[in-house]
């Protein structure tokens, strides 16, 4: 049966989960005196992270949490799209944006003038950290977003942790509901290193030296953006379990065999379900096949475009496949990389195993059940 906890045992466990660092105080309003002081990270292109609250975040997104804690304004009907770098949020954006929005913008084919196939999904929904940090100004990045009709649809890599608390309350005039997307941690790290190297010209950095083994290094020890994956993603998971009717936590290869059930999982939990019309229209097949991965890699502005940072589109659609961590790990990288995963899940299962005994933690890398 399940159990109510108490707001200090969820606040010990969820302090449990991440890694050491520095906690966060309310609204990070004491961030300009002590940024400096935080431990640093160079050697991850293309920015130098600092380590917060547990977690390595570059310096320009840290310097803007105060802005985005108390500037940002939730609605019952906000979407928040969370995720860790690399794990899918370009497909989800693309998503939730045609599903959202489907009445106003047809997924069909013959609309050619769907935001889609004009604009990158990034542009479709900014991150509100990194759209900050490229544009340097949080008050124009958040009065642009108020300004927005509902339902609006906006992104994150910020840990849970560091979310603000008007999106993560369980009041009910706040209501936003967001949907986290995870993926294979091998997938997430080989698809990283390829992203940087892509990328990381465009703010000044240079990583064509950045190995693969490097870079093995730094995700094992957590210390790459966002880091550790693992404590990202499991913070999001515990909070899916806790909160299922706010927080969606949505597993980015089972999206890839069912997309069309992820689709309707998806429109269901934000409000905005399919009617038995749209269904037998064939709308949410337009929808999938709309956002299918080779659909939006083939797009102009995906294969030309690129964003005010000069980050081209193109790097955001290298592959997209599951697995695609076996052509390029040997199998003592791929352990070393389960072994850490493995750990972290028991640490879970300890966790959530003192303040509920119905849950049940899977030696499947990923996989937490509740009975």
């Amino acid at each position: 049966m399940h159990t109510q906890r108490s707001a200090a045992q969820r606040g010990a466990m969820m302090a449990t989960i991440p890694s050491s660092g520095t906690p966060a105080e309310d609204a990070h309003g004491d961030m300009a005196r002590i940024l400096h002081t935080l431990p640093l990270e160079t050697r991850c292109p293309p920015f130098h992270l600092r380590q917060y609250n547990g977690f390595w975040l570059p310096e320009a997104v840290l310097k803007e949490l105060e802005a985005i804690h108390t500037s940002i304004r939730p609605r019952p009907s906000d979407v928040f799209l969370a995720s860790f770098p690399k794990s899918g949020a370009t497909w989800l954006k693309a998503l939730a944006f045609a599903t959202a929005n489907r009445a106003k913008h047809p997924p069909s084919a013959t609309n050619h003038n769907h935001p889609l196939r004009r604009m990158n999904p990034h542009q479709c929904v900014g991150f509100m950290e990194m759209d900050l940090e490229l544009r340097r100004d949080a008050r124009s990045l958040l009065e642009e977003f108020e300004a927005l009709g509902s339902p609006r649809v906006l992104a994150t890599h910020l840990p849970y942790c560091l979310l603000p608390k008007s999106i993560i309350t369980d009041d009910e005039s706040s209501g936003s509901r967001i949907v986290y997307i995870c993926r294979n941690p091998k997938d997430v790290f080989i698809s990283d290193w390829f992203f940087v190297r892509k990328v990381s010209p465009a703010y000044g950095a240079d990583a064509a030296s950045f190995t693969l083994e490097e870079a093995l290094d730094l995700f094992c020890e957590g210390r790459l953006y966002g880091g550790p994956q693992w404590d990202h993603v499991l913070q999001y998971r515990e909070e899916s379990l806790r909160r299922p009717k706010r927080v969606l936590f949505l597993e980015y290869d089972k999206m890839l065999r069912e997309p069309a059930s992820a689709v309707k999982k998806l429109a269901e939990f934000v409000g905005c379900g399919f009617s038995e019309e749209e269904e037998e229209g064939g709308v949410v097949d337009a929808i999938v096949k709309l956002c299918s991965l080779r659909e939006l890699k083939n797009m102009e502005v995906n294969k030309n475009g690129g964003n005010v940072a000069g980050v081209k589109n193109d790097a955001f659609f290298r592959n997209g496949a599951v697995g695609d961590w076996s052509n390029h790990t040997t199998p003592t990288m791929a352990n070393k990389v389960d072994k850490i995963v493995e750990d972290a899940l028991q640490r879970l299962w300890v966790c959530l195993r003192l303040t509920d005994p119905s849950i049940v933690v899977s030696k499947t890398v990923g996989q937490v059940r509740q009975f």
